[in-house]
């Protein structure tokens, strides 16, 4: 019994013996197996002092490379810049935020057009913003602003830089225009003065000297000495007296603009007095833009839609007459021929955005404009019906899904605000900050336009309405009568809209993995 015991024994000790190393080599497969998986996943861990922004417009990068350096030596925060591609943009942001294994690390912070907005706070990829510094007030941004980054009442965004249209005209001609205006008005002055004095003479008796002249030959006199000098030949740097003039007589309704051009004898270099891009909604519609409604001041709310309006019909109709006016071919005239038609002296005035000012201010480098030029609010439709243009507005958004809130707060405030100054000199954008200073004293003009301007509608049924809107208008500017297409437009529209509802989730904090996640 005691040798069987004794054996019995050994035979448990071998046994427990293989099975304890037997498990120890599987446990180690097991680990050696979960480290060649993560390593195989090229899964990248971004550290705790970093965070991480998406942006898709290059030339954006020297902008952030030297405001996150700026924000590292303040805060002690490191910023990882990506330039990502536009197409899919929030779809990749979505992956990337809510992939066990993402391709690259997700942002904790973004940019994009705010007409995005409503899109990613409604997918939990925009989050309120803190605003601990308590900047996001008409003070120190425009309003335009502040309603393009505010969805359900929430901010959810920091306003970095805009898009709007403006006219734009050639100062050059206007100053030559203004020259003349002047030297006539002096001249008649001088006839009347001159009239005056003979007829005293006449009344007291006394013989005209043979130097005096009648009102109507000295104003011949004048005629022909303006046909020695054209108009149009000038020297650009007007004075102070021709600027004031000047500013007297930019068209301010599309009625100023047609008489103007019915007055206008055109240097020989000008072959049409007003062109815009008819084909393209961004600059069509001023003309109706006051008068459409959609979605309220914050165009998030799919119950305000109102298009089918008197004043909207007349304004409208100011748009078909232009038609008659000014030949616009909309298969070949678009934006950038018609903007170079400005750069090369064809055009007075046009509608243009403000990559135009780069564009020019490189063309007149180069020695390829030879003119001045100017930049003013869009001209009204009358005295009684006002223009509106629309705008862009390109924001800062947190992340959602971010587990680094504060920081990309902070950064994202930063970007926005305090990094507005260098923003035009880096990136030739114009910050929707208040009170930064520019050079060219016509982009304060720009701003103008934007304060007054509506911003694009953010809500997720009007991807529909503009294309429509734009078929509509094509209709209307080819004869079609403005009324029946604005009734038949407002009716299609209003009636999608009625048919697609959505409700602004709950936005619950959970905690998954460390991440603060969205529910």
């Amino acid at each position: 019994m005691i040798k069987r015991l004794i054996a019995t024994i050994l035979v448990l000790t071998l046994t427990g013996s293989v099975l304890y190393y037997a498990y120890g080599d599987y446990n180690k497969q097991i680990e050696e197996s979960e480290v060649a998986e993560v390593s195989n996943s090229n899964v990248e861990v971004v550290p705790d002092d970093t965070i991480v922004i998406w942006y898709t417009d290059d030339s954006l990068t020297e902008y952030i490379n030297d405001v996150s350096l700026s924000y590292r030596n303040s805060s002690g925060m490191k910023v990882r810049a990506e330039l990502v591609d536009g197409v899919g943009y929030l779809e990749k942001i979505n992956d990337m935020s809510i992939s066990d294994t993402p391709e690259i690390p997700a942002p904790d912070l973004y940019i994009t057009t705010h007409d995005n907005l409503m899109k990613a706070y409604l997918a939990g990829l925009a989050s309120e913003v803190s605003d601990s510094e308590g900047l996001l007030t008409s003070s120190e941004f425009p309003d335009t602003s502040l309603h393009a980054v505010r969805c359900n009442n929430k901010y959810v965004a920091y306003p970095l830089y805009y898009e709007t249209n403006f006219f734009l005209y050639n100062k050059t001609y206007m100053a030559s225009i203004a020259q003349n205006r002047i030297e006539s008005e002096s001249d008649m002055e001088e006839a009347k003065e001159s009239e005056e004095e003979l007829n005293a003479k006449l009344e007291n008796g006394e013989k005209p000297d043979a130097g005096d002249a009648t009102e109507e030959e000295i104003l011949e006199a004048e005629m022909a000495d303006e046909d020695e000098d054209p108009m149009g030949e000038e020297d650009s740097n007007a004075s102070a007296e021709v600027l004031e003039k000047l500013a007297t007589m930019i068209p301010s309704t599309i009625a100023d603009v047609i008489t103007f051009a019915n007055n206008y004898e055109a240097p020989d270099a000008v072959e049409a007095v007003f062109k815009w891009d008819i084909s393209d909604i961004f600059y069509n519609y001023f003309f109706v833009g006051n008068y459409m409604e959609v979605g309220g001041e914050d165009g998030d709310n799919n119950a305000i839609f109102n298009l089918y309006n008197q004043q909207a019909v007349q304004c409208l109709s100011t748009y078909q007459s232009m038609n008659q006016y000014f030949s616009i071919d909309s298969a070949v005239d678009n934006y950038d021929n018609i903007l170079q038609e400005f750069i090369d002296g064809k055009l007075v005035f046009t509608v243009a955005t403000t990559d135009a000012i780069a564009k020019i201010t490189e063309a007149k480098a180069e020695g390829k404009f030879d003119f001045d030029y100017g930049i003013t609010v869009l001209p009204d439709m009358s005295d009684l019906l006002k223009a509106r243009g629309l705008s862009v507005t390109d924001a800062v958004v947190v992340n959602g899904y971010s587990s680094k809130k504060q920081a990309a707060n902070e950064f994202a405030s930063f970007l926005s605000y305090k990094g507005a100054e260098a923003l035009y000199s880096k990136t030739g954008k114009l910050a929707c900050k208040k009170g930064v200073k520019y050079e060219n004293d016509e982009i304060y003009n720009v701003l103008t336009e934007y304060e007054k301007s509506m911003p694009l509608p953010k809500m997720i049924e009007t991807s529909n309405f503009w294309l429509q809107l734009e078929i509509a208008l094509s209709q209307i500017w080819n004869g079609e009568d403005p009324d029946t297409v604005l009734k038949d437009l407002s009716d299609k529209i209003g009636g999608q809209i009625d048919e697609i509802t959505y409700s602004i989730p709950v936005q619950e904090s959970i905690e998954i993995g460390g991440a603060g996640l969205y529910k």
